[in-house]
């Protein structure tokens, strides 16, 4: 096996970061669009978790985790610099809004996506435990347009796909919601032709067929 392989799913948030890592490293990949009813017998057998993303490597080690393929990714490749390796610290800091951002707000999310699903009378209460991280967020872009600085970095796009799920929740509220310079931020994002690129529809992969799909690098 000379290139990657990427068991994946379009719109899981975890493998979209993955994807988006991979992407700006300009790293081709074989990607396995999964049928997560009918997991593929060849991505079970590397791990036994059975989850998106998974990342096989040439050497035949494997990864399982979203933040750890973007920055095993990066550490490969990194023209755009995105782990913002001139200062440690800032990478230091990354990782921990990440981590962060990984253990309150994604929980928060998933309550919130649940109780809009269900008409919960809890939703503004759930809403509110997103808002709580968004509310930082908001703060940092009022000094620069990106979480980190003039430029994209890590953490914006680890963030992002998140985001985007948070903003679908009750799409009339958010478009009113008081943070315009998320939605910028949103928006610059979604304009960047990485995105659309990253979230192109694939058939689904399995064991009985030799049909893959190749992540095209611009």
């Amino acid at each position: 096996m000379s290139t990657p392989i990427l068991y994946s799913l379009r719109q899981c948030p975890y493998a979209i970061r993955a994807r988006l890592g991979l992407y700006f490293a300009q790293i081709q990949v074989e990607l396995r669009e999964v049928d997560m009813k009918n997991k593929p017998r060849d991505m079970l057998k590397i791990s036994a978790k059975g989850t998106v993303p998974l990342l096989v490597i040439p050497n035949g080690d494997y990864l399982d985790e979203s933040l750890e393929i973007m920055v095993w990714a990066l550490n490969q490749h990194d023209p755009n610099h995105l782990l913002l390796e001139d200062d440690p610290h800032h990478f230091a800091d990354m990782l921990s809004l990440i981590a962060k951002f990984d253990s309150k707000f994604i929980p928060a999310l998933e309550r919130y996506k649940a109780a809009a699903r269900y008409h919960d009378l809890d939703i503004e209460l759930r809403r509110h435990q997103c808002e709580i991280l968004l509310k930082d967020l908001e703060q940092r872009l009022c000094k620069t347009p990106f979480i980190m600085g003039q430029h994209p970095s890590l953490v914006d796009y680890a963030l992002l796909p998140f985001i985007r799920q948070f903003s679908k929740v009750e799409r009339h509220w958010y478009l009113e919601s008081p943070y315009p310079l998320i939605r910028q931020w949103l928006t610059v994002h979604f304009q960047n032709p990485a995105f659309s690129l990253v979230m192109k529809q694939y058939d689904k992969w399995s064991d009985s067929h030799d049909f893959h799909s190749v992540i095209l690098i611009d």
